[in-house]
């Protein structure tokens, strides 16, 4: 258990402070073969509007944006007093969040153009996840879970239960019940009508026999079907809100998993050794890698048009094709020279 604890320690620094220069390491430990050095920096964060206008959050370059499905970009920092991006979010108006290391949230009313701080009320100010459901926005913060509702400015904790506990996802169920993924506590369920976050974690148990504590991606399917992305035991599904877990993920070739995609077609995942996809429940994983030059992939998104997206640790990628090929997007991704805030 002492070992698995480390592993989940090491991949969390990892992710903290990413490196173009190398992959990610492996399963075991293992380094894998460097890469030269992009002048593109490493995107933790995407998310596409409703007008297809594609907003990168990088690590240390602050935002970007492309109206132009990622065939060029332009920075977009005016205002935001922290490069280092964790997470971006779209509201249904076009209003954009973007949830930082440092210096918490901070929202755009005019497509990324220029930004707003909007902490009062947040204990923590390093945001790891950001959800919007039906007019209010979630956080995942250093200290649990917090709401804003839209056209506010100030921030609640969601309930007791999570306190000086760092959130890395959130995702909401068809009847509105909020699950959350923490680093070192497991999983976490919260309904209207109780009074504080419900653990779950009957069955998060990987093929060594170790306890998934650390989660890194939550998703839920259109049957509703839930799956958590762990730091290092793969990926679980669970077809009864929670309740109990089973892993899926013993065939694919990576179990550190950035990001989890669902749709009718199967379901994709993002790992730190490319892009897999299964329409068979995890029994064979199929690599979606043609054109990827980058395998260390940190974020999967996905278009109103159907395109995806891959921000990888140099740059980002996009398929029109569900992933059969993909090319480089990331023309225009690069350091502006402008202090921050700026």
């Amino acid at each position: 258990m002492a070992g698995k604890a480390l592993i989940a320690a090491a991949l969390l620094l990892a992710v903290a402070a990413p490196c173009a220069a190398q992959r990610s390491p492996g399963r075991h430990g293992t380094p894998e073969e460097q890469l030269p050095i992009s002048p593109a920096p490493s995107i933790q964060a995407l998310a596409v509007s409703k007008k297809h206008t594609v907003f990168a959050g990088s690590f240390g370059m602050g935002v970007f944006r492309s109206e132009d499905r990622g065939r060029s970009w332009t920075a977009s920092n005016e205002g935001l007093g922290d490069r280092f991006i964790l997470v971006l979010a779209v509201a249904e108006d076009g209003t954009v969040y973007a949830g930082t290391f440092r210096h918490g949230v901070f929202r755009s009313k005019d497509e990324g153009k220029s930004w707003q701080a909007i902490n009062e009320g947040l204990n923590r100010l390093e945001i790891k996840a950001l959800l919007i459901e039906r007019g209010t926005i979630y956080a995942g913060t250093g200290d649990g879970v917090y709401r804003l509702p839209e056209k506010e400015s100030r921030w609640a904790p969601v309930t007791k239960g999570l306190d000086e506990t760092l959130v890395h996802a959130l995702v909401m169920a068809a009847d509105r019940t909020l699950y959350a993924g923490t680093s070192g506590k497991g999983l976490f369920r919260h309904k209207s009508n109780e009074p504080a976050w419900i653990r779950l974690s009957r069955g998060l148990v990987d093929h060594e026999g170790l306890v998934e504590n650390f989660i890194r991606v939550l998703a839920v399917d259109h049957e509703q079907a839930l799956y958590a992305g762990t730091f290092d035991g793969g990926v679980f599904r669970s077809s009864d809100a929670g309740k109990t877990w089973h892993p899926i993920s013993r065939a694919l070739p990576n179990d550190s998993i950035r990001g989890i995609l669902t749709s009718e077609k199967g379901l994709l995942v993002a790992t730190g050794r490319g892009v897999f996809k299964t329409v068979d429940g995890g029994r064979r994983w199929v690599p979606l890698n043609k054109g990827l030059a980058e395998l260390s992939i940190q974020v999967l998104a996905v278009s109103g048009d159907g395109s995806l997206y891959a921000g990888t640790s140099a740059g980002i990628f996009r398929t029109d094709n569900d992933g059969e090929s993909w090319e480089r997007a990331s023309e225009g991704l690069q350091a502006t020279g402008e202090p921050p805030g700026k």
